[in-house]
């Protein structure tokens, strides 16, 4: 070895033949390592470097190919659970762990580093060509697969190759900061038909994205792309402990005699369907996940995985479908982030897509998944206004979590024509046409059944994006409000009750008011938190006691699903009910304006006024196997069970339930989240 000052010579012996005896081979070792000592310090650590940095640069020219083999598979089996159980990892398949994880994505980069990245991960390259490689602007130059024949269909209807460049930009759509992203919608119907029909060859593929599998699409998300999980501690007092003992009591009748069905028959021991689709499995996930129920969110969601088939050869309503089972699988995902929720979210998205290819854009209310066909419900040829005006929140969630426009601008489209026909002061008929486009001409005008969640989801909306004020959302929703103080609102001549009423035909004032309407009070509350008039505070408040007055007229302490209210004087109640309005089908409209009540000003005397109401229901709704609706709330002797516990029993009011009576108003930040119709909790974003 030579030393100069400003480098290192080493100079290495040649053996002098391959038959060297053992001692010369070991006296050369003992050379090589004595003259390796005698160097300084910092000149051996720069000749290590040097042969890093050479082992470093090998392994980053390797081909994408080999490196994309060896990449983490960041499945999301895992389910965080704290407090009362324990937290359970990712599980991310043999031979992987937490510290490679973090290891890779560290080595991301930045978030272009990233976008980069994943659009070389998700696909494998091209294969090698002797000629010079094209620009990778098509499908199937990006994918390398043969051209098959639904993608010839899908090139005969003009749909644009996705470019790497784009596909890049859809994979860097990180949940966490969603907020961020504002999928524009389409201004072009047509362009949306198209790609609706393409769609309909195959529902397991992204619209708009020619050819890309919902598996291919999710295959290569890591932890930066999964929504922030959510934690949850379980019941923090007797009345949550309560509520989760009622919902094991409905789980554990479920399982045993309806495991997989719609819902449960808890008297005759037997199920019923409804859709075929495991409503109440699917409607439950998000309560079990609040409560920290980590063994039957586990069950359920490999139920979910393994049995869940939208193929199902019968007709489904498209409201119920997205509130119930899209909203629910959503909510599912958003709270565990667990992919298979969002697996299955795109697949009924695209089985959905069919109801809006109606002449006037304003959706089918029914369709079959297996058939992709829609069409209007058998009885009339009108929707309910309610149900085609109910869907966005859940569409508007699934494009910005794909980053796919087409659901958000379909159901977006809905929201734009009927802004635009003629309404009375704000408030619509309960009926609308999807071939015109137009609502049925002297419609009944009410805010309960047909009607309620069209006013809900003008207000949810625009929380949804960000509640900003240039919105016609929010000016539709006071301009309703509006039209409510003005056209159906009135209070009962003796004890001064406020009730909304209907009118019958569009014009003649009808004094009564579902049980429905009770969501009513909950909605104008979180309305006035996030700005509008306090009318809209005072009415909330008076509703909410005509809505609890309901209940404590009757002997069960159970309210009917119709009340009516007296106009004069000589009437002998001012609130009575008629025979064939006396059921109680365990829903949760005022349950949940309790809930918005207690959480957003902290008065725990809503606590107690739900309390009543829940020993209510144990007192007359509990059964061996579960809990069954009622057929008569007027007497305590006779209440007529009806053999039905319906999904939302489990999906929303034992829901309500236990998060009014936590010790936490903010258990669910309220700033954050916004529930659908179906008490499936969503996140807030900025636009």
């Amino acid at each position: 070895m030579s030393e100069k000052s400003d480098h290192i010579t080493l100079t290495l012996n040649e053996s002098s033949s391959s038959t060297s005896s053992g001692t010369q081979s070991g006296s050369r070792n003992k050379s090589l390592r004595r003259s390796w000592n005698q160097l300084p310090r910092c000149q051996r650590n720069l000749i290590i470097l040097i042969i890093a940095a050479m082992c470093i640069s090998f392994v980053f020219l390797l081909p994408s190919d080999l490196v994309t083999k060896n990449a983490v598979n960041l499945d999301t089996n895992g389910l965080p659970f704290t407090g009362q159980t324990a937290v359970r990892r990712n599980n991310l398949g043999e031979g992987h762990n937490d510290d490679s994880v973090n290891k890779v994505i560290s080595s991301q980069g930045d978030s272009a580093d990233l976008a980069h990245n994943l659009a070389q991960n998700i696909l494998p390259a091209p294969a090698p060509q002797k000629q010079e490689p094209q620009p990778q602007s098509d499908i199937e130059n990006v994918v390398n697969i043969p051209q098959t024949q639904r993608e010839q269909q899908q090139e005969h209807l003009n749909i644009k190759p996705i470019e790497t460049a784009q596909l890049a930009s859809i994979l860097n759509n990180e949940v966490n900061n969603a907020n961020n992203l504002n999928p524009r919608h389409s201004n072009n119907p047509d362009e949306d038909r198209t790609a609706i029909e393409a769609s309909i060859q195959d529902p397991s593929t992204l619209p708009t994205l020619n050819g890309v599998t919902i598996e291919e699409f999710l295959g290569r998300i890591d932890l930066k792309h999964l929504p922030q999980k959510q934690h949850f501690h379980g019941p923090n007092n007797e009345r949550q402990e309560a509520v989760v003992n009622a919902f094991r009591h409905s789980w554990e009748g479920y399982k045993k005699y309806a495991w997989g069905h719609d819902n449960l028959k808890p008297m005759s021991e037997s199920s019923y369907d409804w859709f075929g689709l495991g409503l109440t499995i699917i409607d439950s996930l998000d309560t079990m996940y609040i409560m920290g129920l980590e063994d039957e969110f586990v069950e359920a969601r490999n139920w979910v995985n393994e049995f869940l088939n939208f193929d199902v050869n019968r007709d489904v309503n498209l409201f119920e479908v997205t509130i119930r089972i899209l909203g629910g699988l959503l909510s599912a995902y958003h709270l565990s982030a667990d992919k298979v929720f969002l697996k299955k979210s795109i697949e009924l998205g695209n089985r959905l897509l069919p109801c809006f290819l109606s002449p006037s854009g304003i959706p089918y209310s029914d369709v079959n998944l297996a058939a992709l066909s829609a069409h209007a419900p058998k009885w009339s040829p009108d929707s309910s206004t309610s149900e085609v005006t109910t869907i966005q929140l859940e569409f508007r969630d699934l494009s910005r979590l794909t980053n796919v426009t087409l659901y958000e601008s379909v159901a977006h489209r809905v929201n734009e024509k009927v802004h635009a026909l003629e309404k009375n002061n704000g408030l619509v008929p309960i009926f609308i046409n999807a071939n015109t486009g137009t609502f049925r001409n002297y419609a009944t005008i009410s805010l309960g059944a047909r009607g309620d969640s069209y006013y809900e989801y003008l207000i949810k909306q625009w929380i949804q994006t960000g509640h900003k004020g240039n919105d016609f959302l929010v000016s539709d929703y006071i301009q309703a409000i509006d039209g409510v103080f003005s056209q159906l609102l009135k209070r009962t001549p003796k004890e001064n009750h406020v009730y909304i009423g209907e009118l019958i035909n569009g014009k003649e004032f009808k004094p009564k008011m579902d049980h429905l309407t009770c969501y009513l009070p909950g909605t104008l509350l979180l309305g006035h938190h996030y700005g509008m008039p306090d009318s809209h505070l005072l009415l909330a408040k008076d509703l909410l006691e005509t809505c609890y007055q309901t209940y404590m007229k009757q002997p069960t302490q159970l309210a009917p699903e119709i009340s009516y209210f007296a106009l004069t004087e000589s009437e002998e109640l001012d609130i009575y009910v008629k025979p064939n309005d006396a059921h109680n089908l365990l829903r949760p409209e005022f349950v949940e304006s309790l809930y918005y009540f207690y959480a957003l000003t902290g008065n725990r005397s809503y606590q107690d006024m739900g309390w009543t109401i829940f020993q209510a229901f144990e007192k007359y709704a509990k059964v061996a196997h579960g809990y069954s609706s009622i057929g008569n709330v007027k007497n305590i002797f006779n209440t007529r069970l009806r053999d039905m516990m319906e999904s939302f029993w489990l999906g929303e009011t034992l829901k309500y339930f236990y998060l009014l009576f936590s010790n936490n108003p903010k258990e669910i930040d309220l700033e954050k989240w916004v529930f659908n119709t179906e008490a499936h909790p969503l996140p807030v974003r900025e636009n």
